[in-house]
């Protein structure tokens, strides 16, 4: 028998979760659709429980540290098992706040994947369900390779489910989460080597990510550019890469080798082809600035979009979807211009806004960049001779602050701040006008000649 609601949301993680408590706080009758574990990726294998392993490797960090300013410590490793029923716990304890979110706001979840009937009808384990809008949130998973001996290897997802440390590790890949989970896996007391197609996170600004990755050689990280892994072979020394003509990391062996080549959308089992759904090249769920679809009433949000692959995005972008369809708000839609983002390296690296190169392209001889390079007062005190950069990009004659970029300890919760300033219109002036807090590595950005 059809089952009527106003809204149906296929996935339960963030996107998909805020799209409907928005929705149901205005009244509307919500389905949620997911076959999985509530929050989704972030969760369950992706922010949540990458940022608690980032943690523990700061405190790994932190113990050696402390020995350098004198501390009477022995460092010592990671009980890592202990942590992970820790990190599990929160995790619990996430899934446990969303259940009663969602049964007070009288959402209906559906513990099932759904597909689509017509483009206003999914059927859910022989039950059909409708609603005139329906919502795609269904994410993305790690990227398969077909190439020889790619099952040897594990994904993020088989990072979480390591019980201990590899001894020796290559990380393939360049972006977030190669960069992320190499740092960690090096604090926590492994071998690493990261084997990158190119260079590290391509995106952010080139200046910064070149400082990066010689803060992570100095740190003992391998770092690799120019890399094709073709395969993996196991023999009796360990796992290795066939790189080709990399030739320094040919003859290395691993305990494990960690897959970081992508993600996909989750696109291709919902009947969207027999609806009229577009898709990219990629699978991406083709959507316009209002996050609709090319099917009236089919909307989609999140990683299965082409947009930027951050859980923040997909929330905003669901609630404003949200407002728009139940709250009376016609053009309720999110701004992706200036949006923060954080790599958890080690160290970290944040940036709001355009890199060098982006606004040169846009703005040609009106960019005038400012940096800063210098030792951290924390890393000083303990002779570390690692330096932080912060950098501003700057444009026209009033010098409009277009990016703001940062590399060092604590400028993942620096970022947030001037991501206010930078969406505000914030000229080099008024970074200029604003005191700085001494001493602090934040002081950089508002003292810049």
């Amino acid at each position: 028998m059809p089952s009527t609601h106003d809204l149906i949301v296929l996935g339960a993680g963030s996107g998909g979760l805020a799209t409907a408590f928005r929705a149901a706080r205005h009244g509307a009758r919500v389905a949620l659709l997911e076959p999985g574990e509530l929050g989704g990726t972030c969760v369950n294998v992706g922010c949540v429980p990458k940022k608690a392993m980032w943690f523990a490797a700061q405190m790994a960090d932190a113990q050696q540290l402390a020995r350098s300013y004198g501390f009477d410590v022995e460092p010592g490793p990671l009980d890592w098992p202990a942590f992970v029923a820790r990190r599990q716990g929160y995790i619990d304890g996430i899934h446990a706040s969303y259940r009663k979110r969602l049964d007070e706001a009288g959402i209906e979840v559906v513990p099932a994947h759904g597909r689509f009937e017509n483009e206003q009808a999914v059927v859910v384990d022989g039950r059909r369900l409708q609603a005139p809008h329906i919502v795609i949130a269904t994410g993305a998973h790690s990227r398969q390779l077909d190439v020889p001996g790619f099952e040897l290897g594990i994904d993020s997802d088989g990072f979480f489910d390591l019980q201990a440390c590899p001894r020796r590790v290559a990380v393939i890949g360049g972006g977030y989460i190669a960069t992320e989970l190499a740092g960690v896996l090096h604090a926590l007391g492994a071998e690493v080597d990261v084997l990158a197609r190119s260079h590290l996170l391509r995106g952010f600004d080139a200046e910064l990510t070149e400082a990066l990755a010689q803060s992570m050689r100095e740190q003992g990280i391998g770092v690799h550019g120019h890399c094709q892994a073709r395969g993996l072979r196991r023999d009796e020394q360990g796992l290795r890469v066939d790189c080709g003509a990399a030739a320094d990391v040919a003859n290395k062996t691993y305990d494990s080798v960690l897959w970081a080549v992508g993600r996909v959308p989750n696109s291709s089992d919902l009947g969207l082809d027999e609806v009229g759904v577009a898709r990219d090249a990629d699978g991406h769920v083709q959507v316009d600035a209002m996050q609709d679809t090319t099917v009236p009433g089919i909307h989609a949000i999140g990683d299965v979009t082409a947009r930027p692959a951050l859980t923040p995005v997909a929330i905003a972008a669901g609630r404003q979807l949200a407002e728009r369809l139940f709250g009376g708000r016609d053009d309720a839609h999110l701004d992706y211009d200036n949006i923060p983002s954080v790599v958890f390296s080690h160290p970290p690296l944040a940036s709001v806004g355009l890199d060098e190169d982006s606004a040169r392209e846009r703005h040609g001889d009106d960019v005038r960049c400012y940096h800063s390079r210098f030792r951290p007062m924390q890393l000083a005190l303990a002779d570390i001779q690692r330096k932080a950069l912060m950098k501003l990009v700057c444009v026209g004659d009033e010098e409009r602050v277009v990016g703001v970029h940062m590399l060092g300890p604590g400028v993942d919760e620096m970022v947030q701040g001037f991501a206010v300033a930078v969406k505000m219109g914030a000229r080099k002036a008024d970074f200029d006008a604003t005191v700085a807090v001494h001493p602090t590595a934040a002081e950089e950005l508002v003292l810049m000649g």
